[in-house]
């Protein structure tokens, strides 16, 4: 099987694309700026919803689903959010299609079908659902209300790339509601903790946790928190996002509770979620010049078995041997695929899972079974060891988890290496241009600062950490004082 991936170094941009095509995981649709996501493309995604499933139920949420039209009015209800959007709405104005007489075969608006109100097609839930909530919520016992729902949204995008952005996505958008200012913040930070969690521990990729600046906030959020990774081109990419929405949505839409005294109070809000942008991530994280790179945990394949064989003797043979090793990993709960095809030859086979990017190899033989040994191969590394049939289902056990941490420590190796201090803007374009990656820089903490240096650069302040030292400074732009260090980055 050929590959012929255009090389990384190359160009990034080509390189990622044709990667998510070749290895089946997404293609473009017959729609503008839509995709589809194939069969093993969505397994992936399926085992990053399964997850973050687990872990919104485990901290106490529970899943709904809300409408995907949301009337004009209703949207516009909450002004910042519907002016954020705005350009990127997609809006049904008409109900109806009828056949056009003029030209046999084709159809036509209705112009008697109009809509009496146009209807916004979600770029996100927050107006449908806190209409809903107005009904859900009396009092403080009907609190919190820890909503999460699974769904797709539209936003009209001009400039698509397959996961990173496209017209239509899937994700997931958590909405809660709260007595206190308080208990919403603490929502807020627990989702990102959870984002970051997830991203670490399942994608193994290592993630900052920050706060956005107020001209990257969500629109209608107080606060926003992110995680943002770093990608093997030196651009950013923001991977979650938690927003503490304090009462503005809550009071758009009226929703008020009685509170213990019994006087009513506009309730706290929240609003989190990430998409299948992760799917991007996850490829542009670990991939190499020979296809995907998948960490273990997210793999929807995690060991394959290839038989080697010329005669339909020694097939049956090493099938036995095969289909008795792939038993004991599923015992394991670890997931395996015998490749028993006769149709396509090993090295064909070898290539196609190296591009498909599954963690563990294992190459069976006439004379490995007289050997009573196993051909193992690391798809991160590229290695080949050879390992004796004794304890083999361990040893791929501890192997898978091995590569699990190994994928992160090289992304973080590589992270913590590109993050940069300057303390001159000649200093931030030069590192910016010739290096790549965070860039660590003293900023005034105006509006007017962040975009002149986005003017010039296209770098943007990607978070302000949560850990970062606060320390007095000079921006680096404008020479004013500085209150600590942001992150700044190209980014997707």
């Amino acid at each position: 099987m050929s590959k012929n991936l255009t090389k990384r170094e190359e160009d990034y941009s080509k390189w990622y694309n044709e990667l998510v095509v070749k290895a089946d995981l997404a293609e473009n649709s017959g729609v503008r700026g839509c995709m589809v996501i194939k069969p093993y493309g969505y397994a992936i995604w399926e085992k990053m919803q399964a997850e973050l499933d687990r872990m919104f139920k485990e901290t106490g949420h529970s899943n709904a689903y809300f409408p995907l039209f949301v009337p004009k009015s209703m949207f516009e209800a909450e002004e910042k959010n519907a002016e954020g959007f705005a350009k990127e709405c997609a809006v049904v104005t008409h109900y109806r299609l009828k056949n056009d007489e003029s030209r046999p075969g084709k159809l036509m608006v209705d112009p008697n079908a109009k809509l009496e109100e146009e209807l916004i097609v979600r770029p996100t839930s927050e107006a449908i659902i806190w209409s809903t909530y107005k009904s859900w919520v009396q009092s403080y016992r009907d609190l919190p209300l820890l909503i999460n729902q699974w769904a797709n949204v539209v936003r009209w995008e001009m400039r698509t790339r397959l996961f990173l952005r496209t017209a239509e996505f899937l994700w997931q958008e958590g909405h809660t509601a709260h007595a206190t200012k308080a208990e919403a913040i603490e929502e807020s930070e627990k989702m990102m903790h959870v984002y970051a969690d997830f991203a670490e521990n399942f994608m193994a990729i290592p993630v900052i946790k920050g706060l956005k600046t107020e001209s990257e906030r969500f629109a209608g959020a107080e606060e926003t928190y992110c995680i943002e990774a770093l990608m093997q081109d030196g651009k950013a990419l923001q991977a979650g996002t938690s927003h503490f929405l304090g009462q503005n949505f809550a009071e758009a839409f009226d929703v008020k509770f009685s509170n213990q005294e019994g006087k009513l109070e506009h309730v706290w809000g929240t609003s989190w979620g990430v998409s299948t942008r992760l799917m991007g991530a996850l490829v542009m994280t670990h991939s190499d010049d020979n296809g995907l790179v998948l960490p273990p945990n997210l793999a929807p394949i995690q060991v394959v078995i290839v038989p080697i064989f010329r005669t339909d003797e020694e097939f049956a043979a090493i099938s036995a041997v095969a289909n008795d090793l792939a038993a004991q990993f599923k015992k394991l709960r670890i997931t395996v695929k015998y490749d028993n095809r006769t149709t396509q030859k090993p090295g064909f086979k070898f290539a196609e899972w190296e591009l498909k990017g599954v963690p563990v190899r294992i190459a069976i033989g006439p004379k490995d079974l007289e050997n009573g040994t196993f051909e193992v191969a690391r798809r991160d590394t590229l290695s080949k060891e050879i390992k004796p049939k004794e304890g083999i289902v361990d040893y791929i056990s501890g192997l898978l988890e091995q590569i699990q941490t190994d994928l992160f420590n090289k992304a973080l190796d590589f992270r913590n290496t590109h993050i940069t201090e300057v303390n001159s803007f000649e200093e931030f374009k030069d590192v910016l241009e010739n290096k790549t990656g965070f860039i660590s820089a003293h900023w005034d903490g105006t509006p007017e600062t962040e975009e002149k240096i986005k003017d010039l650069t296209k770098a943007t302040i990607r978070c302000i950490p949560l850990d970062r030292v606060e320390e007095e400074g000079t921006c680096i732009f404008s020479g004013g004082k500085s209150a600590g260090r942001v992150l700044f980055a190209k980014a997707y």
